[in-house]
């Protein structure tokens, strides 16, 4: 089964790195699924053996009222389908420290929006400063951008 609870996730990345594979390490909201997530996904799998996706919890999804549009369980049941993705859990915290700090990938991808390490939020440099302590590194893919607020925002509402 592709959808793990965390702490199994981290087992069997353990024994997926003994077996000398790369394991590539996506983080997000995937709120509202587009192509750009697919094809970040895509391009993301490229970069080693095993994509791993995890997803931040409702409970800490800050992207406005009413969001996430899609519960937690329907944004894993949904990044699971897609045929790029080895593994998808539900993070447990409020950003992906923890979760980095417990999974220990080869490579943390994000997407070319995050290229400058600067977000509204300020998690991405905190995630950025774990990867040195876990041996990890930061790449990005170079896919088309969407935003699924502003998608949201424009055909949802």
């Amino acid at each position: 089964m592709k959808i793990k609870e965390i702490e199994e996730l981290s087992q069997e990345i353990r024994s997926l790195k003994g077996a000398g594979k790369k394991v590539v390490h996506c983080h997000g909201c995937f709120d509202l699924m587009h192509p750009g997530h697919i094809k970040h996904f895509q391009a993301a799998k490229l970069m080693g053996d095993v994509l791993v996706v995890t997803l931040t919890p409702d409970e800490y999804v800050d992207k406005g009222p009413g969001r996430p549009a899609y519960n937690q369980n329907l944004r894993a049941e949904s990044i699971a389908a897609l045929e790029c993705v080895d593994y998808v859990s539900i993070n447990k915290w409020p950003t992906a420290e923890e979760t980095l700090r417990l999974l220990k990938p080869d490579y943390y991808v994000k997407g070319q929006e995050f290229e400058k390490l600067k977000d509204k939020t300020g998690k991405i440099q905190k995630e950025f400063d774990i990867l040195d302590d876990i041996g990890a590194e930061m790449k990005v893919t170079h896919e088309i951008v969407f935003s699924s607020t502003e998608l949201i925002n424009k055909y949802l509402r």
